[in-house]
């Protein structure tokens, strides 16, 4: 089986991420149909293991999520420089992102979500280890933040896949070649 990284992420119609300070609050009330499906579960049943880095990881059991685990059910990882108290819900990974990465796709299993954030992303980028990008636009423009890629890429050729329009937001679908 292949495995495939998959970043599956939100930005602003200008790029970013997330505000200045790490805060995604602008995600929420983007359109008129809070019904509305954008194909979250369908991805979500895809994967089984969830790779991020710490601040992500915080801002999730800290601000986002707090105390549940949005990741239930699912192998993760979370990619720190720092020591970190042992946890029954994540794996802190320190060591070479690409060397543990290219381990895990080779193991049995369903695609690898690259959640974030946008460091952690940089380096996927610039090893070129993302295979599918799957990146939703929302409508809102944030003026700063932090950019989805933050600069001095290689040139990675993609293929459009698919595109797909929900309540205002463009999901964007792209294969490495």
């Amino acid at each position: 089986m292949n495995r495939k990284i998959v970043l599956y992420i939100a930005v602003s119609l200008d790029g970013y991420i997330a505000r200045e300070n790490g805060a995604v609050d602008w995600l929420g009330g983007h359109g008129d149909d809070p019904n509305a499906d954008a194909g979250f579960d369908t991805f979500y049943s895809d994967v089984d293991t969830v790779i991020m880095g710490r601040t992500t990881y915080e801002q999730v059991i800290n601000e986002l999520s707090p105390g549940v685990w949005v990741y239930e059910g699912k192998q993760c990882y979370v990619a720190t420089t720092k020591t970190l108290e042992p946890n029954e819900k994540v794996e802190y990974i320190s060591e070479d992102i690409t060397g543990f990465i290219t381990k895990l796709k080779q193991q049995q299993g369903k695609d690898i979500w690259l959640v974030g954030g946008g460091k952690l992303i940089e380096q996927f980028v610039k090893q070129d280890l993302i295979d599918k990008y799957r990146i939703t636009i929302i409508p809102t423009i944030l003026g700063e933040g932090i950019p989805l890629f933050l600069g001095e890429n290689p040139e990675i050729k993609l293929k459009l896949m698919e595109t797909k329009t929900t309540d205002g937001m463009v999901e964007l679908v792209y294969m490495r070649r």
